[in-house]
């Protein structure tokens, strides 16, 4: 785990997913912990066309990698504006870049204060000892 990268600048939920805040925008995806877990990623199913509203905990999508599937969990509310269309072909990008060309939606947030529920990286890390 000491290789993994979880930077500090991000907000991360127990089941997994990182996200980013850009104004009232929420940019999701899954950490370097989950994909690392994962092994090769094969397939993703997300929103892809936008527009779906999200509460936080629900589920947006599907991960598929060569030893599992797992279900994708919104960390917040809010309403997709964006599904990262590269993924589509090439969703080895969430192991290459989980944080950055890996990303997997946009949303435009209902509540910025739901951000403040979420693990700093220092909590993530703790929470990943525990397990």
């Amino acid at each position: 785990m000491a290789s993994l990268n979880h930077p500090e600048n991000l907000k991360y939920t127990k089941t997994d997913e990182w996200i980013r805040l850009e104004g009232d925008v929420a940019v999701i995806g899954v950490t370097d912990y989950a994909q690392d877990q994962l092994g090769d990623i094969v397939y993703i199913e997300l929103p892809w066309d936008g527009g779906e509203q999200l509460d936080a905990g629900a589920k947006f999508g599907d991960i598929e990698s060569v030893k599992a599937t797992s279900e994708l969990v919104s960390p917040v509310s809010g309403q997709v504006i964006e599904a990262n269309a590269e993924l589509k072909e090439h969703p080895e990008l969430i192991n290459d870049s989980p944080y950055e060309q890996g990303w997997m939606l946009k949303i435009k947030l209902n509540d910025p204060s739901e951000v403040d529920q979420l693990l700093s990286a220092e909590d993530y890390l703790r929470h990943l000892q525990g397990r």
